[in-house]
């Protein structure tokens, strides 16, 4: 019975086995059904897996030496929505297994002789100074993410307005860490209570902060920095002020997001601004709170990802100073893409701080 204890505690022997590094973007990372041997493993659970990631974004980074190729870029963007690193020992008999293993969790694999692979194995770039790499090597994403990407191209080709094929996919629902209602309404409230200051700065009376603190206080406490600092100048500056006159936008999108605006209209024109403001008004925030819904995920991606493509379309058409197909609203766009990432934890990034990237 000892010897047999021992033989089980006996580390196993995996000379021969390929390393294996394994980034996979889905939140519930499948278990692998192979035999294999676990070296290391990170989550969101806990705090080493940013920091672990921050590194081999930069790594990669620095590897590119000033270039950054399309492929590079994308595979920085997956470590971006990475969940789940595992160090793998694989014999090399099963890495079949392993391939079909990582197609089902959307990794991407660091190889222990410096390569990225694709889940399938080849090589998306090579170790420094080894050339390029296999232009079939693809960066993964999963099935829904490529399916959404082909319905928003119709919708906008019936519009006639025309983006680029390989403008990537975007998160998708086995990625996706939506925000939480209750958080979406405290955001929608901060953002009300700037948006109405700044509009109110527009005319002859201003509505003093004091007075929206006493209407709104719950949105008080959700204020961020930039926020604050906007609600405790007297007289801000009218780019400051125009800058939250914006905030409308977002807020229509999140009130649809909590199932308050039956739809986002098409992005060529502002906002129905006595509706979004009647919405929060009449209800109260009480009100609001026991109303609380939340949209389907999909309808949110849905938005997430046409509105990316827009973004991409307009944002275009004014670098290269030509008109903007459809009529397309870069204002509305730009603060829509902005809550749109907010909802869906885009580089887990907080409010002020959320990026549009096209």
């Amino acid at each position: 019975m000892l010897n047999r204890l021992k033989q089980l505690f006996k580390p196993q022997d995996i000379s021969n086995h390929v390393l294996l590094n394994a980034y996979c973007t889905v939140g519930d990372a499948p278990k692998p059904a192979f035999p294999h041997v676990v070296n290391g493993r990170r989550d969101l659970s806990g705090s080493e897996l940013a920091p672990h990631l921050n590194g081999m974004m930069h790594l990669l980074a620095e590897q590119g030496q000033g270039a950054m190729s399309r492929t590079r870029y994308h595979v920085i963007r997956h470590l971006q929505r990475t969940q789940h690193h595992i160090s793998f020992a694989v014999d090399p008999t099963h890495m079949a297994d392993f391939h079909k293993w990582a197609e089902a969790a959307n990794a991407v694999v660091f190889m222990a002789d410096g390569s990225v692979r694709d889940p399938q194995g080849r090589v998306l770039l090579a170790p420094a100074g080894k050339g390029e790499g296999d232009p079939k090597a693809v960066v993964p994403y999963p099935p829904q993410a490529w399916q959404r990407k082909a319905r928003s191209e119709a919708q906008l080709a019936a519009r006639k307005i025309t983006v680029p094929a390989d403008l990537p996919p975007l998160v998708s629902e086995p990625e996706l860490r939506l925000r939480a209602p209750e958080d979406i309404l405290r955001r929608m409230l901060a953002l009300f209570v700037v948006a109405i200051r700044a509009e109110s700065l527009t005319g002859e009376t201003p509505i003093p902060v004091a007075a929206l603190q006493e209407r709104f206080p719950p949105a008080f406490a959700g204020l961020t920095d930039a926020e604050r600092d906007f609600l405790a100048q007297e007289a801000p500056t009218q780019q400051m002020a125009t800058q939250f006159l914006w905030r409308y936008e977002a807020i229509l999108v999140l009130q649809w997001a909590l199932g308050l605006q039956s739809e986002l209209p098409f992005a060529d024109a502002i906002c129905d601004v006595s509706s979004i403001s009647s919405t929060v008004i009449e209800r109260g925030t009480e009100g609001l709170r026991k109303q609380l819904g939340a949209r389907a995920a999909s309808d949110i991606l849905d938005a997430l990802d046409l509105h990316y493509r827009q973004h991409w379309a307009s944002r275009q058409a004014i670098l290269k100073k030509t008109p903007v197909p459809a009529n397309l609203n870069d204002g509305v766009l730009q603060e829509r893409h902005h809550a749109l990432n907010w909802l869906v934890r885009f580089e887990d990034r907080d409010w002020d701080d959320v990026d549009t990237p096209t």
